[in-house]
């Protein structure tokens, strides 16, 4: 029976997944089994993607970078656009939650726009945000 957590996957899931020892590296890889599944409703977003290839090429990963954009593109064929709504959500959310980065804040909006209440995510930064829920990928 397939169990429905719509959520939104933060990109330090798949880093942490294909990194190097890390005390969230188990529970990260076992998400994305699950995910692989189909036993888990999660989206992510061009943004996440954009991300992983921008954190891996920079630290010279750029084989690993590609290979892991392609599996995540194809794992999630729906991702999620970012749009001018999305920025201009982000501005405010900016305004609002000081201790956001900008990458969390577009992927905050994102997730608002889609109705997304739900965010998996080794970022407690998210905790503060009061819109969302933030999920450790441990507990998914």
């Amino acid at each position: 029976m397939r169990q429905h957590v719509r959520a939104f996957l933060d990109t330090n899931v798949f880093l942490y997944a294909v990194g190097g020892h890390h005390p969230e590296r188990e529970a990260c890889r076992n998400l994305l089994l699950r995910i692989e599944e189909g036993s888990l409703d999660v989206t992510t977003s061009v943004e996440v993607v954009q991300e992983l290839l921008f954190v891996l090429t920079r630290r010279r990963r750029r084989r690993e970078a590609l290979k892991l954009a392609n599996e995540v593109t194809s794992l999630f064929p729906n991702l999620l656009p970012v749009t001018r709504e999305d920025m201009m959500i982000t501005l405010d959310l900016l305004q609002r939650y000081q201790h956001l980065t900008a990458r969390d804040a577009i992927h905050v909006a994102t997730m608002l726009r889609n109705r997304i209440a739900t965010i998996i995510s080794v970022d407690a930064d998210f905790d503060q945000v009061r819109e969302i829920h933030r999920v450790a990928p441990g507990s998914a």
